[in-house]
């Protein structure tokens, strides 16, 4: 509270840094300072909550805190009246951005291994529909292709984890062709697939 009105937040750990006491004298240009670090201190717990439900890719980061900066309509559910809300300040963006990298929570490394870790471990999915997907999160290149050397994902085991799971619902070979198909694996590796359960 200034002046006995409510202006902005801080959190204990942002009192200790500024230096802010009770009853402390603050100049106009204090108080901007001080609403500045709210807006940081409330972005930033956003944010790392975002991060801390699952791992993003440092794309999928941006892109969330720059829809925090753009302004949106709110309702107030006792009056019902309409309002706008200020996003925030794209610089605090960038703030809150570069302490997520600094203290690990963006990496896009971690966020591949992740990804192709838990991606359909049961049933089953292409190296190449992986590629594709990490693509897609804008995870650079090198990055896929480090994960997926260390990975100890195989296109054959996979196809038949595929192959047990739904060749009841696709009884039709040329309609599990086309499904494995389209899950990305290559022709050859389907017919290889199939063969082994001739057998």
């Amino acid at each position: 509270m200034i002046d006995g009105e409510y202006k902005l937040s801080l959190d204990v750990y942002q009192l200790g840094i500024l230096g802010i006491k009770v009853g402390g004298v603050v100049s106009q240009n204090d108080i901007d300072k001080l609403q500045e670090e709210s807006s940081f201190g409330k972005l930033y717990a956003q944010a790392l909550k975002y991060c801390l439900m699952r791992p993003h890719s440092s794309q999928e980061i941006k892109d969330y805190l720059f829809k925090k900066t753009l302004d949106r309509k709110v309702k107030n559910y006792k009056t019902g009246e309409i309002n706008n809300r200020q996003g925030a300040n794209s610089k605090i963006s960038d703030r809150v951005y570069n302490r997520l990298v600094d203290k690990g929570y963006v990496d896009d490394e971690k966020f591949a291994c992740w990804w192709i870790r838990n991606r359909k471990i049961n049933t089953g999915i292409s190296i190449r529909k992986l590629r594709q997907e990490l693509s897609a999160k804008r995870v650079s290149n090198d990055i896929i292709d480090m994960v997926l050397a260390q990975s100890d994902r195989d296109d054959n085991c996979e196809i038949i984890k595929i192959i047990n799971k739904k060749r009841s619902r696709y009884p039709d070979e040329n309609k599990m062709i086309a499904y494995l198909a389209r899950q990305g694996f290559s022709y050859e590796d389907i017919k290889d697939g199939l063969d082994s359960f001739k057998d």
